[in-house]
């Protein structure tokens, strides 16, 4: 027997823990990098436009979704999507709708980890007199757990499992504890916010230093805020703008299906998409771009930030420009600014752990305490390796395939098969049944075409990026166990060689020419400049690594620099593709025990 169905205590609840499951640490952290790796001005258009064509479409298709499946009793996806069309293999397509949120959790709740250790940092003074080098030196012993940054060993293995529990106990009060959350979470996270983007608006010129005299916040919401019309011509940047529509919108990973299957039958759909989709929207575009590319430009200026753009700026920068407000000011803006990235985080891990629970709820009659425990512990299973091999690349791997790859795939499997299996016509009016506000019909022709064609051309561009992430061929050091040590690419192109100026047994230091971004205010582009740039390799003389150049050597990419005995890093990506594979091997084995279950019973369809 099926435990008891639950409901959303009210639409402001539904419609904040929507939200809140959209917003997360993308629209602060992956958002302005986005941005600024993708001209700043020259991202925004075609972000819009993804945003209209593929993002309001996949939010609707969604949110109906899910409100469809639910009225047969169905939580999750994989018999949502089986109530939509005949043939078993829809379940297991529906599977992404849970491995995806499993997988992501696991090394999501990580970095939401990281935001609860640097509250707590923040208040202790941690940062105190650090220098920018000094906090980007704390992040990078905190992500390696054989160091501890305050004496508190395996730190990073402590506070993660701190986040997996609370986690795991909200969950387990349901979706009346995702409601209070949300309703809790959102509004601070946009006081927060909106703090922060007051002091980032006004910051202006107030932080230029001797050493950095043109900073200037304004500089930075300027570059972000400046259209550039060529980019629409520029693939790349269109990839890379559908590619955060689907981060920030949490689209195709089975979540929003889950929380609308919680709706009855006439709830509206369309205008709680919509709202959704609008407010995370605001939060991203608006505070996102607001807070960290500003304050960053205005203390180290735009063409730092330009050049130093990653999604740890937050965490090995923003410590550092927090101390320049001194005293009690910096505190508060450390608990705001880290608080705001946890209450994002935390409304978003939350829905991912609701998908496990209604299919094991819905087919094994599972309690919520059951349901949260069994979803905390495979979080922990597969997220602990993201944890101890950070710095080896289990995280990314983990980020790339689940985290892209698998919501590109089933966002275009479960756009076929609204629009062309189980129809367009019942699609658009399941969108439209109870809704409160009237839909262009012009969006039913933008889900049947549009979107499609927008995610198949994603797809099959992506496509040749697979074969390489599986080939390794981001790396010179491919052989999971090998004697020597090879340069990589010492500059993107993998092309210049590099000249060796300094050298001890253990240690190489390598000079070479690169090129940098620099933002042009006269022609309002950024332009490239050459450089000498340098690059370092330790080694460690425990394993009989041992250095085999000498200063003056020119050393071009894949060329040998070192002997000794080496575990490279290819082991442990291929280690994490392994952990992903079999987590999604296992969520089918338990769709296919579930469908054996429903045929034993009378309850599977044909």
């Amino acid at each position: 027997m099926t435990a008891k169905v639950e409901s959303w205590g009210s639409r402001i609840g539904l419609i904040l823990a929507m939200a809140g499951n959209a917003v997360g640490l993308g629209n602060f952290l992956r958002f302005p990098v986005q941005a600024v790796q993708n001209g700043g001005g020259a991202f925004i258009i075609p972000y819009l436009v993804c945003f209209l064509l593929m993002g309001i479409p996949l939010l609707l298709i969604e949110w109906s979704t899910g409100r469809f499946g639910g009225k047969f009793g169905n939580h999750s996806t994989p018999y949502i999507l089986d109530t939509m069309a005949k043939g078993r293999i829809w379940k297991y397509i529906g599977v992404f709708g849970i491995f995806t949120n499993i997988a992501v959790a696991a090394y999501y709740c990580y970095i939401e980890s990281w935001t609860m250790s640097y509250v707590y940092h923040s208040i202790i003074g941690t940062f105190d007199g650090m220098s920018q080098a000094d906090v980007a030196g704390f992040f990078n012993s905190y992500v390696d757990i054989s160091h501890s940054t305050t004496g508190i060993p395996y730190e990073a293995v402590i506070f993660y499992i701190i986040c997996l529990l609370l986690n795991t106990w909200i969950l387990s009060k349901g979706l009346g504890g995702i409601e209070k959350v949300a309703k809790i979470g959102m509004p601070l996270l946009i006081l927060f916010g909106v703090i922060l983007a007051v002091r980032g608006v006004t910051l202006g010129t107030s932080g230029a230093s001797e050493i950095f005299p043109n900073a200037n916040a304004w500089d930075g919401l300027n570059f972000l805020w400046t259209p550039q019309f060529d980019s629409l011509a520029n693939p790349k940047v269109w990839l890379a703008a559908a590619g955060q529509i689907f981060f920030t919108l949490s689209v195709g990973m089975g979540t929003i299906h889950c929380y609308a299957a919680y709706l009855k039958e006439r709830d509206d759909v369309a205008l709680n998409a919509v709202s959704a989709g609008f407010m995370n929207e605001f939060v991203e575009v608006v505070l996102g771009s607001l807070i960290v590319i500003p304050i960053a430009a205005g203390y180290l200026g735009l063409d730092w930030v330009i050049q130093n753009a990653g999604f740890g700026m937050a965490f090995q920068t923003m410590p550092y420009l927090f101390q320049q407000w001194g005293g009690v000011i910096a505190i508060l803006a450390g608990v705001f600014w880290f608080g705001l990235l946890f209450f994002a985080g935390i409304t978003s891990s939350l829905a991912m752990g609701t998908p496990w629970m209604g299919f094991m709820s819905d087919e094994f009659g599972w309690s919520k305490n059951k349901g949260a425990c069994s979803f905390g512990a495979l979080a922990l299973i597969m997220g602990l390796p993201t944890v101890i091999f950070y710095n080896q690349g289990v995280f990314d791997q983990y980020d790339y395939w689940a985290g892209t790859v698998s919501l590109v795939v089933f966002a275009f499997l479960e756009t076929v098969l609204f629009s062309y299996i189980f129809g367009i016509n019942r699609g658009w009016e399941e969108i439209n049944k109870g809704a409160d506000i009237k839909l262009p019909k012009f969006y039913k022709y933008v889900i049947l075409i549009i979107t499609p064609l927008l995610l198949g051309a994603v797809l099959v561009t992506s496509i040749p990026d697979w074969i390489d992430q599986v080939q390794n061929k981001d790396t010179r050091n491919k052989e999971w166990f090998a004697v020597n040590y090879y340069a990589e690419n010492f500059e993107s192109s993998g092309q210049v060689p590099a000249k060796v100026i300094e050298v001890r047994p253990d240690y190489v230091k390598f000079e070479f020419q690169n090129e940098r971004k620099k933002f042009d205010k006269k022609s309002n582009q950024v332009l490239l400049e050459k450089f000498n740039d340098t690059k370092e390799y330790k080694f460690d003389s425990a394993l009989n690594q041992q250095v085999t150049v000498q200063v003056g050597d020119v050393i071009k990419p894949g060329a040998p620099i070192a002997e000794g005995n080496f575990t490279n890093n290819t082991l442990y990506k291929f280690i994490g593709r392994m952990l992903l594979l079999t987590l999604f091997i296992f969520i089918s084995i338990i769709v296919y025990v579930a469908y054996k279950k429903r045929v034993k019973e009378g309850r599977a369809t044909l």
